[in-house]
């Protein structure tokens, strides 16, 4: 029997070591273009290897598909972004590459350098039923159409919508998916805690060779979480910043892996390059800031080399961070407001994305409120309204930064500077009447107080590029 024992014991390892050996295969490839052309130093990589094309096109990667589930590209900024009905693909899944002796991605060549480009930031889709797909597909995806349709003609657009694409609902990625194809423009993906399968925890803390992971049907849907490519002069890189332990339970934070992974995707970036960064929670929030990323320190560390901006989400509202001279923070207001229940965000926003404007190294942005003109970049509140502060005009500024400047005139006259403050927004405190919760403050509101007989104030908010916007308030 202890023989017997002493065999099975044997055979069991030896089959164990067998399932260890398969899960490691040397994966190889070629990047051409459409001529057939071998394309020389593409950025290769597996979520954790990184090579290069050789003179030829070719790459190699050896891969533990225990821990890496695709293979994808950083596309070159001479080479147009590879889509299939306008929905990025530049990756292919391990299991698919198992089973091939050599893969080969092609590239379609640029025929001009085209440094300039526009950039759509979506924030937090966040659809939990046909209600919110509803809204997403009848009010955001029209008005993100009219614009695209307005300036495609001019430019190439890029789309990046950054997380909680659904609201735990995995069964709505399909309709979500195809909400956004054809729209004219490449539309990348971001993940975020509602994009988990909120049964599983995410790959990384599941046991190993588990055959399933939280991001297991974003990743069929999608593609990596973490990844790269190149447009104009600028480095554009996607990563998830979530530890997902299950159950809609999460850490703000990046593993040392990936900054790993961030670290080596930058090496082969010149210095002093520009680079979007695209992640979900914010990391350098000043006001409200229970969810900033835990070690940003370290991500700080990691991009002190470049000239960055992060685009995130994650809070459902708005709040610009200049964190350094050469780091800055979008936390954009959401798509679907304070989760479909308004027209705003936490913060008072309305419900909206952003543009950006990308010339060369120089850029602009825009917030734009769904159904709303770009010319509505702030609310006004009239003496009385804002309830919390009767007898003051108040104004909520968004897109505010320390660059910016508000004023306010009284009949006509230059009063000077209108106050700072920290409270609940009213629009957005009227459409939680009712509820016991704590509201959360946003940093954006300003104040003044008129005299006794004014009969009209002006506000004018000059933002980040000197660019000046006004509204009038009758008293």
């Amino acid at each position: 029997m202890k023989r017997m024992i002493t065999i099975s014991t044997l055979l069991c390892g030896v089959a164990l070591l067998m399932s260890a050996q398969q899960s490691i295969f040397k994966f190889k490839g070629v990047v051409r273009d459409k001529d057939g052309n071998g394309i020389s130093k593409v950025v290769v990589n597996d979520g954790i290897h990184f090579t290069q094309t050789d003179s030829k096109g070719e790459w190699t990667l050896l891969s533990d598909t225990t821990f890496s589930k695709f293979v994808s590209i950083s596309t070159p900024a001479a080479y147009k972004l590879p889509q299939q009905d306008g929905l990025a693909v530049f990756y292919v899944p391990v299991k698919d590459l198992a089973n091939e002796t050599s893969y080969t991605f092609i590239l379609e060549k640029r025929t001009n350098e085209n440094k300039d480009f526009y950039y759509i930031a979506i924030s937090d889709p966040q659809v939990r039923d046909e209600k919110d797909m509803k809204r997403w597909k009848t009010e955001t995806v029209p008005d993100i159409q009219l614009l695209v349709d307005s300036l495609k003609q001019s430019r190439e657009i890029i789309g990046m919508t950054l997380c909680d694409l659904v609201f735990d609902n995995m069964n709505l990625y399909g309709e979500y998916k195809a909400s956004l194809q054809n729209m004219g423009m490449t539309v990348f993906q971001c993940i975020g805690n509602h994009d988990f399968n909120l049964k599983y925890q995410d790959l990384h803390n599941m046991r190993q060779m588990t055959p399933v992971y939280g991001e297991m049907v974003y990743g069929r849907y999608f593609g990596p979480t973490d990844y790269s490519f190149n447009m104009g002069r600028v480095h554009i890189v996607t990563m998830k910043n979530l530890n997902y332990v299950g159950h809609k339970r999460y850490i703000e934070c990046m593993t040392d892996a990936q900054l790993a992974w961030l670290e080596k995707d930058l090496s082969y970036v010149p210095k002093g390059s520009l680079v979007f960064l695209n992640m979900h929670a914010a990391a350098w929030n000043k006001v409200e800031n229970a969810g900033n990323l835990r070690n940003a320190n370290a991500l700080e560390k990691v991009l002190k080399d470049y000239d960055v901006h992060v685009f995130c989400g994650h809070t459902h509202y708005f709040q610009n961070n200049e964190v350094s001279p050469h780091l800055y923070e979008h936390n954009i207001g959401a798509a679907c407001g304070a989760w479909w229940d308004s027209w705003v965000n936490q913060c008072g926003a309305p419900n909206g994305y952003l543009l950006v404007d990308i010339k060369g190294n120089n850029l602009k942005w825009h917030y734009k409120g769904t159904r709303r003109s770009f010319s509505y970049q702030f609310q006004t509140y009239n003496k009385g309204e804002f309830k919390s502060q009767s007898s003051f005009i108040v104004a909520n500024i968004w897109d505010w930064d320390k660059s910016c400047k508000v004023v306010w005139y009284q009949d006509g006259r230059l009063m000077g500077d209108m106050e700072q403050f920290v409270d609940v927004d009213e629009n957005f405190a009227a459409s939680k009447k009712g509820s016991n919760k704590e509201l959360p403050k946003t940093g954006h509101l300003f104040r003044a107080m008129p005299s006794d007989g004014a009969k009209e104030i002006k506000i004018v908010f000059t933002n980040h590029f000197g660019e000046v916007f006004s509204q009038k308030l009758k008293m």
